[in-house]
């Protein structure tokens, strides 16, 4: 697969950051890490279970030391992604802009960020917190997927690069039918989950019995 962005000595660092709740985390989301991870030439990936998303402030999850272990078990068997407590460690909602400014007091100077996500988030992004700040400091990276009609986001699209002078990348991914909502579901009423997410994933959450009430 050739790469959108070809590496070069003056390059900096290339991170990219792939945040959520990961309730639990499955293969859809390692898919669209490592995906992007080639696509941008990314030095590695950044997964950051969030505490409570500012946009789900009415949606219970579950306790974030077992989503922040299981997305650690998902991730150690590929060496370019890592995983940070840092939004699980952090008191109340997790802003992204919190996140981007901890990552830039941590890593060296001139990193790269590259915000993976998806197309309802761009839509949105007007509503985050900060995120004229944010659009001109890290770039964005939408994940889309084929068949469907992308007229709005293209439109969004031009509107914030023109906006804001920022860029916004798109990667396109097969569908890839798996949510975190069907493994919970799946899971409460006894059927099989394997091949949705890793292995040592399922055999956590079968050890802890999560998803069951």
């Amino acid at each position: 697969m050739l790469s959108q962005v070809k590496k070069t000595e003056k390059n900096q660092n290339r991170y990219g950051i792939l945040g959520g709740s990961f309730d639990p985390i499955h293969n859809g989301h390692l898919f669209i890490a490592q995906t992007a991870m080639e696509e941008l030439s990314l030095d590695k990936v950044i997964i950051i279970p969030n505490r409570v998303s500012p946009h789900k402030l009415d949606i219970k999850v579950t306790d974030g030391y077992h989503r922040l272990i299981m997305s650690e078990i998902a991730a150690i068997d590929n060496q370019n992604f890592c995983v940070s407590p840092m939004e699980i460690h952090r008191q109340g909602p997790s802003y992204t802009i919190d996140t981007i400014k901890q990552l830039m007091e941590e890593n060296p100077v001139g990193t790269s960020y590259y915000f993976i996500t998806g197309t309802d988030v761009i839509l949105e992004l007007d509503t985050w917190k900060n995120h004229e700040e944010l659009l001109k400091i890290i770039n964005f990276v939408v994940v889309t997927r084929a068949g469907y009609d992308y007229s709005t986001l293209e439109d969004k699209i031009q509107y914030l690069e023109k906006q804001y002078r920022s860029k916004v990348i798109k990667i396109k991914i097969p569908n890839l039918e798996i949510s975190s909502t069907d493994i919970r579901k799946r899971v409460k009423e006894g059927r099989y989950i394997k091949y949705l997410v890793p292995d040592g994933v399922g055999k956590y959450i079968k050890k802890h019995g999560l998803y069951l009430d």
